[in-house]
């Protein structure tokens, strides 16, 4: 296994989708949340695989059912690509947006547990419903991100 490998392997438990870069002899893996707008576009216009989607649903338990309702597009959609085939820009998007959510989400709290279990309780700052639920539309996948924000600074919420 090489360095850039091993680096991966271990920072997946906190990065649903993964950006690694080696740099002469540093190795490095980017969570998510932290890449530029640049390579955002860039992973999304690439398209995201079915195997970086597995590993977004391993990491935060979420089953299709659920990914589905989230990504807003039929169950089948997600079982027919197999291993390294990509999804269209649309699809890639919202994928790319979920992992967003929940690599800043694994940073604040610190532990993917926790997150994934808060993810799923009603919270009174979304007005009683779950992060979870709020996440089937782009307006509510930014107030999902700024309450998770207002978390990390410390702000009631």
């Amino acid at each position: 296994m090489t360095k850039v490998e091993e680096a991966a392997v271990q920072y997946r438990s906190l990065n649903p989708l993964k950006k690694v870069t080696a740099e002469k002899t540093k190795t490095k893996v980017i969570p998510v949340y932290m890449w530029s707008s640049y390579q955002k576009i860039d992973a999304i216009k690439e398209g995201i695989s079915k195997e970086e989607l597995e590993n977004l649903k391993e990491q935060t338990g979420l089953d299709y059912e659920t990914l589905a309702k989230v990504l807003s597009v039929a169950k089948a959609t997600l079982h027919n690509k197999k291993g390294k085939e990509k999804f269209d820009v649309s699809i890639s998007e919202r994928i790319l947006l979920l992992a967003d959510i929940y690599s800043y989400g694994y940073q604040v709290f610190g532990n993917k547990d926790g997150f994934n279990s808060w993810m799923k309780v009603s919270n009174t700052s979304l007005g009683g419903v779950s992060p979870l639920q709020m996440l089937d539309t782009l307006y509510g996948m930014e107030e999902v991100k700024h309450l998770i924000g207002r978390i990390e600074y410390g702000v009631y919420s």
